[in-house]
C-alpha cells in the first residue's frame, strides 16, 4: 500500500499537504428551499451520537477545510456471536483529528459497543480514509461496491513526486497559464494516497439492489454515479431512512468532474441520470442522512433543485459559447460562486470539463483543439 501509515502513524493535518482539499469540496452552494430539518442545526459533539430513527444513529467527525466535518452513520447490527453492535458508514480522513474523534466515540457513546463492519459509500478520502484503520483495529471487514474499491486501489497505486504528463496536458487544454502548470507539476501526485490508511486486501462487495440484513433492520443498496464511479446509498424502506453519502447533500452540490483516468467520460450525464433514478426509486418522504450537513426531509425537492441548477448552468454555458468560443477556465465565473485559485483550480477544471462534455454530448457545443488548448464553440 502506498500511504505508508501504520497504527501509530496517523498524521496531523499539518503533516499532510493539501489535507483540507478533497474531491468532496464543493464550489457551489445551491438552493435548499422546501427542505425541513427535524433536528435543526443540532449536531452530535465529541464522543456523542444522536438517534435518528430505529436502526440508525448519527456521529460527526471533524475535518480540516471548508467542509469542516463528515457525518458517520451508525447502523444497528448484530455480531457473529449474537452480540449487539453497529456498522460504521464512512469514517473521515486519515488524520489524527479524525482518529481522535473515533477514540472519543469508543470511550463515549460507543463504549462497550461491538463494531461489526465498515461500509464505505464511495472512494474519496473523507469517506474511507480511516476505513482500513477501523477494520484492522476492530477485526472487521470493509464493505464497498466494486467500482469504488477497484478505483481506489488504482489511484493509491498511482503515486509520484511530480504530476503525470496527462495531468499537465489536461491543464493546458483547460487554458491554464504556464506558471499554474508548473506549480501543478511540482506539487506531486500523492495527496489521495496520503489521506487514506492502507485498505484491507480483501473486502465484501455490495451492488445495486442488494439487501443487507443488520439485526432487525434491512438496508437496500441504491447506487449512483457522476461524483464517483459506483456510489452506494443505503435505504431502510421500513423506517423511511436514506443514507445518501455525497449523492444527495442538502446545501451544496457535490463535485462532478472529468479526470485523467477517463478523459472522454460524461460524469454529469451520469449524475443527472442518477438523480432521475433516485426520484423513481426512493420515496420523497424519507429522512435523508447526508455525508455533510444535517439530516433533512424533502428528498425529491432537493434532487429536482440539483437537476435544475445544473441545467441552468449548462444553459448559461451554451449561451456564452454561442457568443464567443471559450476555454474551460473562461467558464469558471459562469459555474462557480466563489473565487478559483491555485488551491482549487484542479477541481474547478474537472467540473468545467464535465459541463462542457455534457454540452458536447447533447450537440450544443463542439470542441476545437488549438495547439493543445481546447476551445468550445456554440452549435446553432
Amino acid at each position: 500500500m502506498a500511504s505508508g501509515h501504520d497504527d501509530d502513524n496517523i498524521p496531523a493535518a499539518s503533516g499532510s499537504p493539501d489535507a483540507s482539499l478533497t474531491q468532496d469540496d464543493s464550489f457551489t452552494s445551491t438552493s435548499h428551499a422546501g427542505l425541513t430539518y427535524p433536528w435543526g442545526d443540532a449536531a452530535p459533539g465529541a464522543g456523542e451520537t444522536i438517534r435518528i430513527a430505529p436502526g440508525i444513529s448519527w456521529a460527526r467527525i471533524p475535518m480540516p477545510g471548508s467542509l469542516g466535518h463528515i457525518n458517520s452513520w451508525l447502523l444497528d447490527d448484530v455480531a457473529s456471536d449474537g452480540a449487539d453492535g453497529v456498522a460504521i458508514v464512512d469514517t473521515g480522513i486519515c488524520l489524527t483529528m479524525c482518529s481522535d474523534a473515533w477514540k472519543a466515540l469508543y470511550a463515549g457513546a460507543l463504549q462497550d459497543t461491538r463494531i461489526t463492519r465498515v461500509i464505505g459509500t464511495h472512494l474519496h478520502p473523507d469517506h474511507i480514509g480511516l476505513a482500513g484503520w477501523i477494520a484492522k483495529k476492530r477485526g472487521v471487514k470493509l464493505w464497498m461496491t466494486r467500482g469504488e474499491m477497484l478505483t481506489a486501489r488504482a489511484i493509491i497505486a498511482d503515486s509520484s513526486d511530480t504530476a503525470p504528463d496527462e495531468v499537465l496536458a489536461q491543464s493546458r487544454a483547460a487554458g491554464w497559464d504556464a506558471a499554474a502548470i508548473e506549480a501543478a507539476r511540482t506539487r506531486g501526485w500523492n495527496m489521495f494516497q496520503r489521506m487514506i490508511f492502507p485498505l484491507p486486501r480483501s473486502y465484501v462487495r455490495i451492488e445495486d439492489g442488494d439487501r443487507i440484513d443488520m439485526g432487525a433492520h434491512q438496508w437496500r443498496v441504491v447506487t449512483g454515479s457522476g461524483h464517483s464511479p459506483e456510489h452506494a446509498c443505503l435505504w431502510n424502506e421500513r423506517e423511511g431512512v436514506l443514507v445518501s453519502g455525497d449523492q444527495v447533500l442538502p446545501r451544496i452540490s457535490s463535485n462532478v468532474s472529468v479526470n485523467i483516468t477517463e478523459p472522454d467520460a460524461d460524469p454529469l450525464g451520469e449524475w443527472l441520470a442518477s438523480i432521475d433514478k433516485l426520484i423513481a426509486t426512493v420515496p420523497a418522504d424519507v429522512i435523508t442522512c447526508p455525508a455533510h450537513g444535517e439530516p433533512f426531509k424533502g428528498l425529491h425537492v432537493r434532487l429536482m433543485a440539483l437537476r435544475d441548477e445544473h441545467r441552468m448552468r449548462l444553459y448559461n454555458l451554451a449561451e456564452a459559447a454561442a457568443k464567443a468560443p471559450l476555454r474551460a477556465v473562461d467558464s469558471f465565473p459562469l459555474l462557480f460562486n466563489r473565487p478559483i485559485g491555485e488551491h482549487n483550480q484542479g477541481l474547478a477544471t474537472g467540473e468545467a470539463f464535465a459541463h462542457l462534455k455534457r454540452l458536447e454530448v447533447e450537440g450544443r457545443v463542439r470542441r476545437e483543439d488549438r495547439d493543445g488548448v481546447w476551445w468550445y464553440h456554440g452549435v446553432a
